[in-house]
C-alpha cells in the first residue's frame, strides 16, 4: 500500500461514511491529495482542522495591516502575540523550504469544498482555549521547557527532506513522535492532542450529510478513529482553566514586603533606608533598561524602562514593558511594509529584531523580564541591607 493510500481512513457509522485524510501541514503531496479525494468523493460536508479565528486568518491575508500595536500592548497581549508568531515560525520555515504555503492542505480543503458545493465545517476548538488549557496545565517547569523548545525552533537551522516529512504521516512514525512528545511534556499531550481529538471527532460525527471528508493533521487521525464512536461533552472541553490565586498573592506580597521593609528602615535608620531605595531603583531600572536595550529599542524607550521599572514592580497591575513598548511604538511606529513582511521575518532571528512589529513586542517582553529579574535581585538586596542594619 502506498503512503498516499495509507493516509486515508474510512469509517462507517450507520448510514454515514467518514473519510479522514491525515496530512502533514507543509506537504505538497498532502494538498494535492486533499484536492483529489474531495473532487472524487463529492462529499456532503468537508471538515477542516481550523477554528473561526484561524479560518479568518487564512481568508484575510492582509489582517496584519489592520493591527493596532498600541491596543495589543494596552490589552496585555504582546507576549501572547510574540509566542504565537514564534510558534508559527518553525512551520513557515519548513513551508518555505518546500516552496508551499503553510496550511496549504487546509486552504485546499476550503477551496475544494466550495468548488464541489460541499458544506464547510470548521471542526477544531478555538485556538485561544487550547492555548489557555495548555498553559494552565503544564506548570512552571513545563512552561520553561516549552518556551525553550519554541526558541530552539526559531534558532535551529536544521532541514529535513520531503521524504522524511512524508514519513511523519505514517502510523509508525506518528506513534514514535507522540511518544517523544509525551516523554518531554507529559501534560502537553492531553490538551494539545487528546482533547482536540475528542472535539474534532464530535464535529466530524455531527457534520451534515451522509458522506463527510475530514482534512486533519496526521497526529489526530488515530485518536479520532477511537473517539468518533463516543459522545463528548463540548462544554467541558471548552472550559478555560481556573486561574490560580497564588501568582496574584505573590505579586502583591513581594512589593508590600519590600515597601514595608524600606519604610521601617527609614524610620529606624534614614541613611540605610536611602541606601535601600537607591538599590531598589538601580537593580530594577538597570535590568529592565538592559532588556530593552537588548531588543535594540529607541533610547527613550530604554530610559522609560529604567524610570518605570522600580515603580511598576511595586504594582502588579502595571508593567514597565508596557510603557517602554508604547514609547517604542510612538517613535518607531510600524508601517504597512513591516506588516507585509511579518510572516517572512519571523522565520529568522535577524528578522525578529529588524521588523518594527516584532521589535516592539520584544521591547515589551524583555523589559518585563528584566524588571522581574531586577525585582528579585533588588528585593534580596533590600532585605540584606535591612538585616545588616538591625
Amino acid at each position: 500500500m502506498s503512503i498516499m493510500e495509507e493516509n486515508i481512513t474510512r469509517i462507517h457509522i450507520g448510514e454515514k461514511e467518514f473519510i479522514l485524510i491525515g496530512t502533514a501541514h507543509v506537504s505538497k503531496q498532502s494538498a494535492e491529495q486533499v484536492k483529489e479525494v474531495i473532487e472524487a468523493e463529492r462529499p456532503d460536508s468537508v471538515c477542516v482542522e481550523l477554528d473561526e479565528q484561524r479560518f479568518e486568518s487564512i481568508r484575510d491575508g492582509d489582517r496584519w495591516k489592520n493591527t493596532d500595536i498600541f491596543e495589543v500592548i494596552k490589552s496585555k497581549k504582546a507576549s501572547l502575540l510574540l509566542v504565537n508568531l514564534a510558534i508559527s515560525s518553525f512551520q513557515k520555515k519548513m513551508a518555505k523550504q518546500f516552496g508551499i504555503q503553510a496550511g496549504q492542505e487546509m486552504i485546499q480543503g476550503i477551496e475544494s469544498a466550495e468548488k464541489t458545493g460541499a458544506e464547510l465545517v470548521l471542526a477544531d476548538r478555538n485556538i485561544q482555549i487550547t492555548f489557555a488549557r495548555i498553559w494552565g496545565n503544564i506548570g512552571f517547569k513545563g512552561k520553561a521547557k516549552l518556551l525553550l523548545s519554541i526558541i530552539y525552533g526559531i534558532f535551529s537551522k536544521e532541514e529535513i527532506s520531503e521524504e522524511e516529512l512524508e514519513k511523519l504521516k505514517t502510523q509508525d512514525m506518528l506513534d514514535g513522535m507522540l511518544q517523544d512528545m509525551t516523554d518531554s511534556f507529559p501534560t502537553l499531550k492531553k490538551p494539545l492532542i487528546d482533547e482536540r481529538d475528542q472535539y474534532l471527532a464530535h464535529s466530524i460525527k455531527h457534520a451534515p450529510g451522509n458522506k463527510v471528508v475530514a482534512v486533519l493533521g496526521a497526529a489526530h487521525v488515530p485518536g479520532i478513529k477511537e473517539e468518533i464512536h463516543k459522545e463528548h461533552d463540548l462544554k467541558k472541553l471548552t472550559e478555560r482553566p481556573k486561574k490560580s490565586k497564588a501568582p496574584k498573592i505573590i505579586g502583591w506580597t513581594i512589593p508590600l514586603l519590600i515597601l514595608s521593609v524600606i519604610v521601617y528602615t527609614f524610620f529606624s535608620n534614614p541613611a540605610a533606608g536611602t541606601q535601600q531605595t537607591i538599590s531598589w531603583i538601580l537593580w530594577n531600572g538597570s535590568f529592565s533598561a538592559l532588556g530593552t536595550a537588548v531588543a535594540l529599542a529607541h533610547p527613550l524607550a530604554v530610559v522609560t524602562a529604567f524610570i518605570m521599572a522600580p515603580i511598576t514592580s511595586l504594582n502588579p497591575l502595571i508593567a514597565a514593558g508596557w510603557f517602554a513598548g508604547i514609547v517604542q511604538a510612538y517613535f518607531r511606529r510600524p508601517n504597512v511594509g513591516d506588516f507585509d513582511t511579518l510572516s517572512d521575518d519571523v522565520t529568522s532571528v535577524k528578522g525578529f529584531w529588524n521588523n518594527k512589529v516584532t521589535r516592539i513586542l520584544l521591547v515589551v517582553v524583555l523589559a518585563n523580564l528584566g524588571s522581574s529579574l531586577g525585582t528579585f535581585i533588588g528585593g534580596a538586596d533590600v532585605i540584606r541591607l535591612f538585616i545588616r542594619n538591625l
